[in-house]
C-alpha cells in the first residue's frame, strides 16, 4: 500500500553521525546482521573506495528496508559542502527527512544549508540529536540553536536522562516512560523520581505547542481532560506534515541508543507519498499549462530520474522516483525532457552496493532502471500518451578549475570516456576542452570534489593522469545593452558564404544565459535560427574578455537576411561569433569571481586576529553570535581566490583551536585593479602557448 511507504533522507552537517545512524537503522530493521562502522571503513552505505578511505559520505546511497509493516526507502546523503548536489537531488524526490545534529556541535554551517534546501522543496522533517554520550553534549542548547538559527519551531518529544559520560537513557514525553538499554535490548520503565518534574514540564510544553494545530487536542487541554496517546500522535503528524514544527528526538547512534524510537517516529510522523499529495508538472509544449498527477498506482505513469551510477557489473543504473502509475520491466517509457522513447530493460531495488531485481515499480517507489540510453539527471520519464514535464533539479555553480591530462598520450580517448561517465553521474562536475591549447579542464565544487574525481579516474577507470594546481573558476558578463547589425560575406570562387543578423545583447542579471528569437516574417529561414543560437552559445563558453565562460546575458535576434545559394548553417554560426567579437568592448564586459559564505568557530581570545586575517583577504565578517560558552561563530563572505592556504593560516592564528567551512554564495564583480591583473595573466598564457 502506498500509505505504508516512507521515502526518507538522513541529512546533516559532516561528522554529525548520519551514516552511523543509518547503519543502526539497517541493523535494527533486520536489513543487515552486522553493524558497519564508518571509522573502520565497513559502513554498508559508504561503499565507494574513496568514502571508506576518508571516512565520509561522498555519494548519496539508497537502501530499502521495513519497520512495523512499513516499507522504508532511505537515502544517506553527504555532509561535506563539496557534494551538496547529492543532497539537492535527494531532497527533490524525498517525502521526509531526518535531520541529524551533533549534541556537541549543535547547528553547524552545512546543517543550515541542508535546512534551506529542504525549505525549497517543502520537505517535512524531524530531528535526531546524536552523540549524547560525548563530552560537551547539550540537547537543550542544540534545540535553542535550531530555533534561533533555523526558525525550526523545534519541540522536544524526548529528553535525555543524564548527559556526556553519565548518559543512561531517554525519557519519551509522548508515552511518559523511561527507556534504558541492556546491550541491544530496549527496556521501558517508570520515569525515575529525579527526572519526573523536568519530564512533566517538557511534556506540558509539547502538548501546549501541539494544541495550536489540533482543535480536539486544544479543547481537551483547555478543559483539563485526559490526553490520549492517539491525540498526541494525530496532532503531531498534522503539524509535521504542514512543516509547522520539528519534533526533536535524541540518542547515541554509536552506542545503539534511541534508534528504535527514531524509527517509530519515522512511521508515526513523516509523510507517505499520499500525504505529500499531488505532484505538479507542466505541459511539454507550453510550460505555462499546469498538469497534476495523483500519487496512485493508476495510470498515467510519471517519474523523475534523480541519479545515475555506472556499475561495473550491471552497467548504467538510472535511479527514479515514481510519482504516479506503475512501470514494468521490459516496457517502454517516454523521456519528455529529451523527447526520446526509452526501453526499460530491468528494474532493481538498490541496497547500497547490492541489488534485488523486481518486476515493477509503483507510485511512491524508488528504484533503478537498467537500459536507459538517453536519460540523465533531472529528466522526466512518463507515458507517451499522457506526457508531463516535472520540475528540474537545481545545479550549483562550479567554483574551481583544474587542468588535467593523461600520463600516456594514447590514453586521451580513454580519459575522455571516463570524464564523460563521471559527468553523467555528477552534474555538479563539468569538463571543457580548449581546441586552441589542447588542454582539458575539469571544474568542480571545491578541492575535495576535484581530488575525489581524480582518485576515481585512477582507481575506477584505470586512467593515470597528471593534474595541475586548482584555479578559481572566474566568469564574465556584460554590463551594457548593445544593438548591432552585422553582415558576414565571403566569396571563394565557387559557392560563397552569406549571413546577416540584427540582434541585441543585454545584461540578464540572475536569469542566466538566454536566447530569444524575435524574427518576424521569416527574413531568416527557420532552419538557420538554431545555428545563430549555437554561434551565441559558442561565444558564451569562451567569453568576450579573457576566455572565461559567460553568465547572465541575453541575446535577442531581431532581424536578418539570407541568400538562396550562399547561406548555410555554418555561415550563420560564424556570422554570430564574429559579430559578438566585434562588439565585445561596447558591451563593457566585466570579470566576476566566486564569493564564498564562510563560517568560523573560534574561542573568544582569537577573534581579533582571525577577523583581521579575513579582512586582509578582501573578506567581510557580517555577524557574530555565541556558539558555546567561551566561543563565537563568525559569519561572513570572502572571495575564493583569497582562500588558498587559509586552513594553515587559521591554525596559526588560533593555535589549532578554530575551525571553518565555506560554501559558494554568488558570483560578484571583481575590483578593477585585480580584474586587470587576471585578464593580463590570461593573455600572457595565451601568448606563451601560441609561441
Amino acid at each position: 500500500m502506498t500509505q505504508k511507504i516512507r521515502n526518507i533522507g538522513i541529512v546533516a552537517h559532516i561528522d554529525a553521525g548520519k551514516t552511523t545512524t543509518t547503519e543502526r537503522i539497517l541493523f535494527f530493521t533486520g536489513r543487515t546482521h552486522k553493524m558497519g562502522e564508518v571509522h573502520d571503513g565497513q559502513a554498508v552505505m559508504d561503499f565507494m573506495k574513496q568514502e571508506q578511505e576518508r571516512g565520509i559520505t561522498i555519494s548519496s546511497a539508497a537502501i530499502t528496508t521495513k519497520w512495523k509493516d512499513h516499507h522504508v526507502n532511505i537515502i544517506d546523503t553527504p555532509g561535506h559542502i563539496d557534494f551538496t548536489l547529492e543532497v539537492e537531488r535527494s531532497l527533490r524526490v524525498l517525502d521526509g527527512i531526518v535531520m541529524v545534529f551533533c549534541a556537541v556541535g549543535g547547528v553547524e554551517p552545512q546543517s543550515e544549508t541542508v535546512w534551506h534546501q529542504a525549505d525549497r522543496y517543502k520537505v517535512p522533517r524531524i530531528a535526531f540529536i546524536n552523540k549524547l554520550d560525548r563530552q560537551g553534549a547539550d540537547v537543550f542548547n542544540t534545540v535553542e540553536m535550531m530555533n534561533e538559527m533555523l526558525g525550526a519551531n523545534a519541540v522536544p518529544f524526548q529528553i535525555p536522562m543524564g548527559d556526556e559520560a553519565e548518559f543512561e537513557g531517554i525519557i519519551d514525553l509522548v508515552t511518559m516512560q523511561a527507556i534504558t538499554y541492556q546491550g541491544l535490548d530496549k527496556v521501558d520503565s517508570e520515569i525515575p523520581d529525579q527526572y519526573k518534574e523536568q519530564a512533566e514540564k517538557f511534556r506540558e510544553a509539547m502538548i501546549e505547542k501541539l494544541a495550536d494545530f489540533d482543535d480536539d487536542l486544544a479543547e481537551k487541554y483547555l478543559n483539563g481532560e485526559e490526553i490520549l496517546l492517539d491525540d498526541i500522535k494525530r496532532a503531531a503528524r498534522t503539524a509535521v506534515l504542514g512543516i509547522c514544527i520539528t519534533p526533536v528526538f535524541c540518542g547515541s547512534a554509536f552506542k545503539n541508543k534511541g534508534i528504535q524510537l527514531l524509527l517509530d517516529a519515522v512511521v508515526d510522523y513523516l509523510p507517505s507519498p499520499i500525504d505529500r499529495g499531488i505532484i505538479i508538472g507542466s505541459d511539454i509544449d507550453d510550460p505555462n499549462v499546469v498538469i497534476s498527477r495523483k500519487p496512485s498506482p493508476s495510470p498515467p505513469f510519471s517519474s523523475l530520474a534523480f541519479k545515475i551510477i555506472n556499475d561495473a557489473y550491471v552497467g548504467q543504473q538510472t535511479f527514479i522516483r515514481v510519482y504516479s502509475g506503475k512501470l514494468s520491466a521490459g516496457s517502454y517509457v517516454y523521456n519528455s525532457t529529451k523527447n526520446k522513447r526509452e526501453r526499460v530493460g530491468r528494474i532493481l531495488r538498490i541496497h547500497a552496493a547490492s541489488r534485488e531485481e523486481v518486476s515493477e515499480l509503483k507510485a511512491g517507489d524508488i528504484g533503478a532502471l537498467i537500459g536507459m540510453k538517453y536519460t540523465t539527471t533531472g529528466d522526466t520519464l512518463c507515458d507517451e500518451e499522457s506526457p508531463i514535464h516535472l520540475e528540474m533539479i537545481h545545479y550549483p555553480e562550479t567554483v574551481l578549475d583544474m587542468k588535467i591530462e593523461p600520463a600516456v598520450v594514447k590514453e586521451r580517448s580513454k580519459l575522455s570516456v571516463a570524464l564523460s561517465k563521471i559527468g553523467l553521474e555528477d552534474p555538479s562536475f563539468k569538463t571543457s576542452y580548449d581546441d586552441e591549447t589542447e588542454e582539458t579542464v575539469i571544474s568542480g565544487m571545491g578541492e575535495l570534489h576535484l581530488e575525489v574525481i581524480v582518485d576515481r579516474l585512477k582507481s575506477e577507470h584505470k586512467v593515470d593522469v597528471i593534474v595541475g594546481k586548482p584555479s578559481v573558476a572566474f566568469r564574465e558578463t556584460v554590463t551594457r545593452e548593445v544593438r548591432y547589425d552585422y553582415k558576414y560575406k565571403k566569396q571563394t570562387g565557387g559557392r560563397g558564404q552569406f549571413a546577416r543578423i540584427d540582434f541585441r545583447i543585454e545584461p540578464n542579471k540572475g536569469a542566466g544565459i538566454e536566447f530569444v528569437n524575435n524574427i518576424k516574417g521569416g527574413n531568416i529561414p527557420r532552419e538557420y535560427i538554431p545555428a545563430v543560437e549555437k554561434g551565441f552559445r559558442d561565444t558564451v563558453e569562451t567569453g568576450l574578455l579573457a576566455g572565461f565562460p559567460m553568465v547572465d546575458m541575453k541575446f535577442v535576434l531581431i532581424d536578418g537576411d539570407s541568400h538562396d545559394v550562399d547561406s548555410s548553417e555554418m555561415a550563420f554560426r560564424i556570422c554570430t561569433r564574429q559579430a559578438l567579437r566585434e562588439i565585445a568592448s561596447r558591451t563593457h564586459p566585466q570579470l566576476l569571481e566566486p564569493v564564498m559564505k564562510i563560517e568560523i568557530n573560534t574561542p573568544d581570545v582569537f577573534m581579533g586576529d582571525i577577523i583581521a586575517d579575513v579582512n586582509r583577504r578582501r573578506g567581510k565578517i557580517g555577524s557574530m553570535r555565541r556558539h558555546r560558552k567561551g566561543s563565537q561563530k563568525l559569519t561572513g563572505t570572502v572571495p575564493l581566490m583569497e582562500m588558498f592556504g587559509y586552513a594553515s593560516s587559521l591554525r596559526t592564528n588560533s593555535s589549532g583551536r578554530a575551525s571553518y567551512s565555506m560554501e559558494f554564495l554568488e558570483y560578484r564583480p571583481m575590483p578593477a585593479g585585480i580584474a586587470e591583473k587576471v585578464v593580463e595573466e590570461q593573455r600572457e598564457k595565451k601568448k606563451g602557448r601560441a609561441a
